[in-house]
């Protein structure tokens, strides 16, 4: 039998607020992106969490236009296994969203997502 590859985390609760989006995510053990990133001290590495945060803004904001890019992006505190992080999730302008996730370590990263202006057809 085929083992499933874990490579999201476990949404325990989403609320939408005033200003967006609050998730509350659990980092799993088996994540797959730990393999290898490191073996003494498992982290997740920043391009998983840039991942996660354009597909969570794309699914909750329902967009749909590419990135076109990516502003004051920040690593702050490691991600490691196990852990449950808030991501949140605020609009700032028609194409631009910011997130950041936290937990009780601190901010773990943070940035903002410049998505493509809808063209007009």
């Amino acid at each position: 039998m085929k083992k499933l590859i874990k490579t999201q985390p476990d949404l325990l609760t989403y609320e939408k607020t005033e200003w967006g989006y609050t998730l509350s995510l659990l980092v799993p053990h088996d994540l797959d992106y730990f393999k290898g990133h490191f073996t003494d001290g498992p982290i997740l590495a920043g391009v998983v969490q840039l991942d996660w945060a354009v597909a969570a803004i794309c699914k909750y904001y329902k967009v749909q236009q590419p990135v076109k890019n990516v502003e004051v992006l920040k690593f702050q505190v490691v991600i490691t296994p196990g852990i449950t992080v808030e991501l949140l999730l605020e609009q700032k302008a028609e194409n631009k969203y910011t997130f950041s996730y936290n937990s009780n370590k601190g901010q773990h990263a943070s940035g903002r997502v410049v998505f493509d202006s809808l063209i007009n057809e």
